[in-house]
């Protein structure tokens, strides 16, 4: 970290303080009090930097994000870095603890119609972002989905301790998950579903929500901008009201399905005012959502957890998140003993309701 501190001291010769949150380590707090600003450096990728400005211009109006004051590419005088805007408001995480339910629901209303945002803003394909331009450079076509993931991570970090038969397990409900990744279009087309579903017996809840989805006459395939890491770490909120005022950190932005940032944000939630309210906005503002929605957000979300799980140890974060893949290997469930917040939520999806203007 000192390090880092000095290669930020050393860009503009003021004070840098860092900044809490995520595992970086690379973004700082410069200048005296009343004219701050969020120095980020980019040492691990420093091609990221002109994507993430590039991002940030791209989102101002549609959701709160910072201005790029200054940005810079690697060269001899130092690394590439962003100098942002610093937003007011405080970490989600650090409101919601000590909020009454009012504050919470609003917070969640408010970030909620956040995310149905960034789920109407569309792409062609899903992959990654490169260069200025935020071109979409497909995912490699290798893989093959969930079970090839998960166990290729068999033996790296927490999973070298689990035993073949709660990674069998594991690998169940990846099965499971990967069919509701897989379930039928609009038009009921899924080119090996059947096949898939007559050679693995389902869990009760995948079942059901297969089965919902695949009657929809609005199942949906769109690809939309996520940012991929929408964690209360990583979301301003005015400390008074509740209200979103930034969402930070776009490191790992890219195209992809439009639920992704609602399985990371819900991961480890269980707050009911706070989760309830941004299911009910997104469902509310977003493009029409799919009956089983919840479900193929944590269906997503397990290859985060997957990767998660095995890339770090030591943090409490990771710990949970760890005892949650443990949790869902258990239960032989996405669920893993979390509400259903649907449910709760007592939402009309889009099997029933036409599109929604997003305000």
């Amino acid at each position: 970290m000192s390090e880092l501190a000095d290669a930020a001291r050393e860009l503009l010769g003021a004070d840098v303080r860092p900044l809490a949150g995520g595992y970086s380590g690379e973004t700082f707090l410069v200048g005296a009090a009343g004219e701050e600003a969020v120095l980020r450096l980019y040492l691990r990728d420093p091609e990221r930097a002109e994507v993430d400005a590039a991002l940030l211009e791209f989102v101002r109006g549609i959701v709160p994000v910072p201005r790029v004051l200054d940005q810079r590419k690697a060269d001899l005088d130092g690394p590439a870095h962003l100098l942002l805007e610093l937003l007011p408001g405080i970490r989600l995480d650090e409101l919601l603890p000590e909020a009454d339910d009012a504050t919470k629901r609003t917070a969640g209303h408010s970030l909620g119609r956040e995310l149905a945002r960034l789920a109407g803003i569309p792409f062609l394909r899903a992959g990654a972002f490169a260069g200025a331009d935020l071109a979409v450079r497909p995912w490699p076509p290798e893989g093959g989905g969930l079970r090839p993931w998960v166990e290729s991570h068999r033996d790296v970090g927490a999973f070298a301790h689990w035993t073949a038969e709660e990674f069998d397990a594991l690998l169940e409900v990846a099965d499971d998950a990967q069919l509701l990744l897989d379930r039928p279009d609009s038009d009921g087309r899924s080119p090996g579903s059947l096949s898939f579903a007559a050679r693995h017996p389902l869990s009760g809840d995948i079942r059901r929500a297969v089965g919902a989805s695949s009657t929809s006459r609005t199942a949906t395939r769109r690809i939309s901008l996520c940012h991929s890491d929408l964690n209360p770490k990583n979301v301003l909120v005015d400390a008074t009201t509740g209200e979103v005022t930034g969402l930070i950190d776009w490191e790992f932005a890219h195209a992809g399905t439009p639920y992704t940032d609602l399985g990371n944000l819900l991961r480890l939630e269980s707050d009911e005012a706070f989760c309830v309210a941004v299911v009910q906005a997104f469902v509310a503002y977003a493009p029409p959502v799919d009956e089983g929605f919840m479900d193929l957000a944590r269906a997503v979300d397990l290859y985060a957890m997957v990767d998660l799980v095995a890339r770090r140890t030591g943090f409490e974060l990771v710990e949970r998140v760890h005892e949650l893949v443990r949790a869902t290997a258990r239960t032989g469930t996405l669920a893993a003993g979390r509400p259903d917040w649907v449910a709760l939520a007592d939402v009309t999806t889009a099997t029933s309701r036409g599109p929604r203007k997003i305000v």
